[in-house]
């Protein structure tokens, strides 16, 4: 009897060494008790006969259980999701009361939004910023945790750790997704919450509250008000997501990450070019298998309870271009920066001041952080380029100014992944494959094949004399567009005159543009994984390093000799691998067929396959679980 009540309170205790996962059976059997309170809460008539105020039981209590929930993944910095929770309440009803426009409804918003960026900046970019004020006044400061200090004098015990600040899990998510809600109601798009009850449920839905997807308030505030349902065919769907996404967690991310990317990752002058490079592929399936992986778990349990999460993934890996990518990609994020960053900026209609200064702002950080004469070099070029294309090139400056906000976007959404130069390297990235797609789609085929030959010449010619790395990879890179180009200019186009043929050479033309758009967005990985789930206080310097020792090893001479051996020893890992994509790009159509036909199915077939499913994903689990990637964020 006192092992039931140890394993009763380990599962509402906070363990840091162990937080609350969805891969844990702990989680399991803490969602079997919520969700048993919760049926009886909904089901029952001793909570008010009327549906309203059923209603508002069953919100305060999925506010008060995912409290609980936060606690047990990151413990006191429970207080801070309360503070940020009632705040944003407050400002709800304190905004309901002016009219829409008026200067006090913005006024309060601008505070507010302004408090919440002020906090995560604090918690997530304070050695950021220390690194660059030191970078560039030549200062040696170090990072002081003035809310620990301030915890050690008032209960006057050492216990906190004022030389570091930790990151609170999730805090992005729930940031941005009470700055959606203050901007929603500010505009008038909604109406504000006027339950305490009901917000801190908006808020902190335990489902989604740690890594997402982003809830917006216009999409999710009206389910507050709709009555309990959960129909037969949304049960077996709801089934479905969760084993899927458990699948992709365990089965996938977890086992390709164990066996093989992170030994790479941690240590890649010990592993040849080949073992670097498949290493670096193998990272784009186990971050979207993680990340995709915990929002269908998210999906389904939220859909256990009758609530429905926006979609966040749709196959990225289909995308054909890195602006499809990211219509694909993390959908809850793309949409919320292009409505509260993208469109305020000026989207398509222009740019304004706010959008150069964030741009030479960005630009001037790199040239700081990276600390490299090479790399100051290349920002300065772009910075003079951008200038020189804006004043000689007066009608271009319309799409210059849409291109800046696209770009400024892709920098600020890298940076909200982490705190490092890395990630607004990875940012920069993707933002420029966004525009040179933009332009490559205003080009004729001619313009394209002389572009890119000219500019796999440059680039061969600046390897001949250079002879780095990290122009062998840019000369090999340009090499296959160049080619690429030029077959579809010579043999694709011939074909498409042809009526017979015109399916066929579509088909290819979508392939090579699938696989090129693959192999872009998976080198950009390069800055995003060596960047990810480090201390702040060393996320620069060792990003750096490691993304600087994988391009060295990429780069070189391969000793192919050895290439069999390395897949015979690590077949299972690329066994997965293939598995794994090959379901990935398989048709959406039959993939929406099967998940009907799971749900549809008899109750006895649901309950074998999922006992099936679970025993055969545990097989994969390894002895120490691996937290989600993105809870990091």
């Amino acid at each position: 009897m006192s092992d039931f009540f140890y394993f009763i309170w380990s599962l509402f205790s906070f363990d840091k060494e162990h937080p609350l996962l969805f891969t844990q059976f702990n989680f399991w059997a803490f969602f079997l008790v919520v969700f048993a309170g919760f049926w009886f809460i909904v089901e029952s008539r001793r909570f008010g006969r009327g549906k309203a105020a059923r209603r508002l039981w069953r919100n305060g209590y999925l506010f008060i259980v995912s409290l609980l929930f936060y606690f047990k993944t990151s413990g006191l910095f429970v207080l801070l999701l309360l503070l940020s929770t009632f705040m944003g309440y407050r400002a709800g009803v304190a905004m309901e009361r002016h009219p829409v426009g008026c200067r006090c409804r913005r006024g309060i918003m601008v505070f507010c939004v302004t408090v919440n960026l002020a906090v995560l900046c604090y918690f997530k970019y304070a050695y950021f910023f220390t690194d660059i004020h030191n970078a560039l006044f030549n200062t040696n400061l170090q990072v002081v945790n003035h809310l620990a200090l301030f915890a050690n004098h008032f209960t006057r015990t050492p216990r906190f750790d004022a030389s570091l600040i930790l990151l609170p899990v999730g805090i992005s998510f729930f940031t941005f997704q009470n700055i959606s809600y203050l901007v929603d109601v500010c505009r008038g798009k909604i109406a504000c919450v006027e339950n305490i009850w009901d917000f801190g449920f908006y808020t902190t839905f335990f489902p989604q509250l740690v890594a997402g997807p982003i809830v917006r308030a216009d999409k999710f505030v009206p389910q507050l008000y709709k009555p309990y349902f959960l129909g037969r065919r949304q049960f077996g769907i709801a089934v479905f997501w969760i084993i899927n996404g458990l699948t992709k967690k365990i089965v996938l991310s977890d086992y390709i990450a164990v066996n093989f990317v992170d030994r790479v990752f941690d240590n890649p002058l010990l592993y040849s070019g080949f073992e670097n490079l498949a290493a670096l592929f193998a990272y784009s399936l186990q971050v979207y298998a993680d990340f995709s992986g915990y929002t269908d778990i998210a999906t389904g349990v939220a859909m256990l309870m009758g609530f429905y999460l926006p979609q966040n993934f749709n196959s990225p890996y289909k995308a054909t271009n890195a602006a499809g990518f990211w219509k694909r990609w993390h959908i809850s994020l793309s949409n919320w920066l292009k409505d509260y960053l993208y469109i305020p900026l000026g989207g398509n209609r222009g740019a304004g001041w706010p959008s150069y200064v964030i741009l030479g702002g960005m630009l001037a950080v790199v040239a700081i952080m990276a600390q490299s004469v090479w790399v100051t070099i290349a920002v300065c070029w772009v910075g003079g380029a951008l200038v020189a294309i804006y004043f000689v090139f007066p009608r271009c400056r319309k799409d210059f100014a849409t291109d800046v906000n696209n770009m400024d976007t892709m920098l600020l959404g890298g940076l909200w992944h982490g705190a490092s130069f890395n990630f607004i390297m990875w940012g920069g990235l993707n933002g420029a494959g966004i525009l040179v797609y933009k332009w490559w789609k205003r080009c004729g085929t001619r313009v394209r094949v002389n572009a890119t030959m000219a500019l796999f010449a440059l680039i061969l010619l600046a390897d001949i004399i250079w002879q780095t790395p990290a122009m062998n990879i840019a000369a090999v890179w340009s090499g296959i567009i160049c080619f690429g180009t030029a077959i579809r200019y010579l043999v694709v186009n011939p074909l498409c005159s042809k009526s017979n043929r015109v399916g066929l050479a579509k088909g290819i033309e979508k392939v090579w543009n699938v696989m090129i758009t693959f192999i872009f967005i998976t080198f950009t990985r390069l800055f995003f994984r060596s960047g990810s789930n480090l201390n702040p206080a060393e996320a620069n310097e060792t990003a750096w390093r490691t993304a600087g020792c994988m391009i060295d090893r990429i780069g070189s001479c391969w000793n192919t000799s050895v290439i069999p051996d390395i897949v015979s020893n690590y077949s299972s890992v690329f066994l997965v691998f293939i598995v794994g994509m090959v379901i990935h790009w398989l048709p959406s159509r039959l993939k929406r067929r099967f998940r009907l036909w799971f749900a549809l199915a008899p109750m006895w077939v649901l309950a074998v396959a999922v006992v099936m499913a679970v025993f055969a994903v545990y097989q994969f689990v390894s002895a120490d679980m691996q937290p989600f990637i993105y809870f990091s964020f």
